[in-house]
Formats: structure tokens, C-alpha cells, sequence
């Protein structure tokens, strides 16, 4: 009996226990197989197809409510730290590895810039003036993804599902007129709020899915400034920062970065790119 590593990608659909996940390693897992979790291999889950991801869709087999499925499912799992950590996750990371504003389950990982915020900062920001506007990000796997390429045009895998409200809309476009800086807390807020950029320079609501890509060079149209983590080499996230800030500045901020041993990935350092 192998041992399988699952993770939860999406819940496809709530009644039949049906889920996106990918599986490690993916070559001993096909369908019509049955996966087996718990100690007493108490849930079971049937292999019903492949998807386009090198992923696979599970059906659980679980006769309780959905709350106590889900709530066996956490008891059962850790939090999805990163490979690049090199380390196993422990009790505290389901709880570190998340926003405190965080509300909607859905992202395969945290945004990272958004980590750096605390109850106290948030508050501290608050009595400087400072507003907030909130909108909803499934952060999808491109964040895990090198993109080894040479013509970045030809990209197109990494879709993220985005929900953008009216109340959102309006805070932001009114500090856009008002001459104040939009700063956009991670690089898929970025990316969020190009997709929902419209002509006339003002966001619009929007509740669906972006395959909106950024690279070099690129003219950033609503957000003046972003906060982000220093992020892995050849990765989106990367690029995005890099048309936010210029390519030549960016590295230069890396490279010093690097000198001084800044921390890089999820749990790293930040940058503000004004």
C-alpha cells in the first residue's frame, strides 16, 4: 500500500462530496482506484476522472452531514504550506498560513503580502486615514508554477476566480478621483483589479473568473503602489511585480535583497512598490 499525498484544490460539487484535487505522485493514481484516509481508514474516496491540471476528481464516500465531512477533512489535513519551505506543516500554520481578514474559503494558497497584516497594523493604518476595500481572491495554482519560457505570450494557465462587490468598486474609485494612492496588497489583487479596470479608469464589479496575465512591459491602469513578498525566480508573481515597479529597479531591489538575506516565498519579507 503507497502512501498519497492529496490536496484539496475545489469543491466541484457539495451534495456528492465531488473534488478537484491534485495527487503526489500522480502516476499510481487512476481511475476506478479508492483512496483511503484516517488511521482507520474511516473516509474513502473514489478516483472518477483526470482534469486538465494532471489533477484528479475524487468522489468522497461519507454517509455524515457535509459540516462533519468538512470538519473531518481538517482534523485529517494540514495547512498547504509550499514545497519550497522544506519542512512539514505544523498545528500553528493553519492559522498563520491565512489572512486575518480572510472570510471565503477557496484559494490553494495564501497571499502572501497580505500575511504581514495584523489586527494592530490594520487599526494603526485606520487612525492614519487610511481606507480598505475588500474583495474576494481563489488564489489558483499558477502561484506554485516556474514559467520556463520564452516568448511569455504564449502563457495562459493560471486562471483564478475573483469576486469584486459593488461596495469594493466604490471605495476604490473614489480614492482613485480623489487623487490618493490605490495600493493593491499582493500581486493577484493586482491582477484582480486590472481584470476589472474599464475604460474610463474605474473598476467595475465582477464576479468570475481571470486569465488576465502581466509581464514586462506592461502599464499597470488602476493601483499605484503594491505590497509584495519577494517571490521565487521565473514565477508569475515575479513578472507582476516587475511591471508594477520596472524590471531593472525590481531586480536591483532583489539583488540587494539577496546580499542582505532577505526572506523569500509565503512566510518572507515584503516590498513596497510606490
Amino acid at each position: 500500500m503507497a502512501r498519497i499525498e492529496v490536496f484539496l484544490l475545489r469543491e466541484l460539487n457539495k451534495d456528492i462530496k465531488l473534488w478537484d484535487v491534485l495527487v503526489d505522485p500522480a502516476r499510481k493514481i487512476r481511475i476506478g482506484n479508492k483512496l483511503y484516509f484516517g488511521p482507520d481508514d474511516a473516509l474513502v474516496a473514489e478516483v472518477i476522472d483526470n482534469t486538465i491540471n494532471g489533477g484528479r476528481t475524487l468522489r468522497f464516500l461519507y454517509d455524515g452531514t457535509h459540516e462533519e465531512f468538512k470538519s473531518y477533512l481538517y482534523a485529517l489535513g494540514a495547512a498547504p504550506l509550499p514545497k519550497y519551505m522544506n519542512r512539514e506543516a505544523e498545528e500553528e500554520d493553519l492559522e498563520r498560513f491565512q489572512t486575518i481578514y480572510a472570510s471565503e474559503e477557496g484559494a490553494v494558497i495564501a497571499p502572501a503580502a497580505g500575511l504581514h497584516f495584523s489586527r494592530e497594523l490594520l487599526k494603526r493604518l485606520q487612525i492614519a486615514d487610511c481606507n480598505f476595500a475588500y474583495l474576494t481572491l481563489h488564489n489558483g495554482l499558477g502561484n506554485f508554477e516556474n514559467q520556463d519560457i520564452e516568448d511569455l505570450s504564449k502563457h495562459r494557465k493560471n486562471n483564478e476566480q475573483m469576486i469584486i462587490t459593488k461596495e469594493c468598486c466604490d471605495i476604490a474609485n473614489k480614492g482613485k478621483e480623489g487623487g490618493g494612492q490605490i495600493v493593491a496588497v499582493g500581486t493577484s489583487v493586482l491582477r484582480a483589479l486590472e481584470t476589472a479596470v474599464s475604460t474610463d479608469g474605474r473598476i467595475k464589479e465582477f464576479d468570475g473568473w481571470t486569465n488576465k496575465y502581466i509581464y514586462p512591459p506592461y502599464n499597470i491602469a488602476f493601483a499605484t503602489s503594491l505590497i509584495t513578498n519577494f517571490h521565487m525566480p521565473l514565477s508569475l508573481l515575479l513578472m507582476m511585480a516587475a511591471s508594477m515597479g520596472g524590471y531593472e529597479h525590481v531586480m536591483n531591489a532583489y539583488e540587494m535583497a539577496i546580499k542582505e538575506e532577505y526572506r523569500f516565498g509565503a512566510y518572507g519579507d515584503a516590498m513596497l512598490i510606490i
